[in-house]
């Protein structure tokens, strides 16, 4: 959220120096970790602390969360082929090779922004109150969102070429399909070029076309890998705020993994309007539907 604006015309007011709750002065947000570091290390953190809460699930024997399972243990065992071993080399893998090119994406030059000044310039336009909302709440949140969209639709394209393309399908996105039971350590679990034309391009394509700025780009990669790990989590639980928030839920990301399903369900990891517009979206409901079908033949 830089700023050029130079207004002497508008009289000062308190709100122009007032900021947001979620805003540090601090140079860095944890001292001796420069914040393009952190932004580089944070998804890798947020990766393995989520992914290990639900592997605590996976090993726990409570019976309570039998009701929200999508599969149980020994269709995980019994119908994925790839070890966990294989997954978690693949996935440690992955993780090297983003946060080797993260580290040359970020830039380490302090951003500099005069927020005042930004807020006056609005302020010739709008009342200050609603300068100050503009410029320290709905800008971000508008660039959170155009973030969010940009990684939809560069992951929903790709992702559907994967399946019509055969060539791409055999050598780069079957492996991931190699895991027909998904779970969540596991939703990383890609051929390497796939991980950097899907994942680490897309995150890069969002970060530019939403000009977000270091810290922005940090909460946004977080909150993607959190989503990412979420949808492959194996959990039905309506507790989860981002099943709450989202229709591109866990359940609607397992029927892209089964047979029955697997033409279909292309959009991740936060919305699904690219299937519904483009005809792709399937139900629970309709799945169960053809698979009752495909039993009375």
């Amino acid at each position: 959220m830089s700023s050029s604006y130079n207004f002497t015309t508008i009289p000062d007011n308190p709100i122009f120096h007032a900021h947001p709750f979620y805003y540090s002065h601090a140079r860095t947000l944890i001292p001796t970790f420069s914040d393009p570091l952190l932004t580089v290390l944070a998804p890798f953190l947020a990766y393995w602390l989520t992914s290990g809460l639900f592997h605590l699930f996976d090993l726990s024997n409570w019976r309570w969360l039998d009701r929200y399972r999508i599969h149980d243990s020994a269709e995980v065992a019994s119908r994925n082929r790839a070890t966990r071993r294989q997954v978690l080399g693949a996935v440690l893998f992955q993780q090297v090779l983003q946060t080797a090119l993260g580290l040359l994406w970020i830039s380490e030059a302090p951003e500099r922004a005069d927020h005042v000044a930004a807020v006056r310039g609005i302020a010739q336009v709008l009342s200050p109150r609603l300068a100050y909302l503009l410029y320290w709440w709905f800008n971000p949140a508008a660039q959170l969102l155009v973030a969010m969209v940009v990684l939809d639709t560069w992951q929903y394209f790709l992702h559907r070429a994967m399946h019509i393309n055969k060539f791409l399908y055999k050598h780069l996105h079957s492996v991931h399909h190699r895991l027909y039971v998904p779970y969540a350590f596991g939703a990383l679990y890609n051929h390497p070029v796939e991980g950097f034309l899907l994942d680490s391009l897309g995150a890069v394509l969002a970060e530019a076309v939403a000009r977000l700025s270091v810290r922005q780009a940090m909460l946004f990669f977080v909150l993607s890998t959190c989503k990412t790990v979420d949808d492959h989590c194996g959990y039905r639980l309506p507790f989860d705020p981002f099943q709450m928030l989202s229709g591109n839920t866990a359940d609607y990301h397992d029927i892209h993994h089964q047979i029955i399903g697997i033409k279909s369900n292309f959009s991740q990891p936060w919305f699904v309007h690219w299937d519904v517009i483009l005809g792709t979206r399937m139900t629970r409901q309709e799945i169960e539907e053809r698979r009752a079908k495909l039993k009375a033949l």
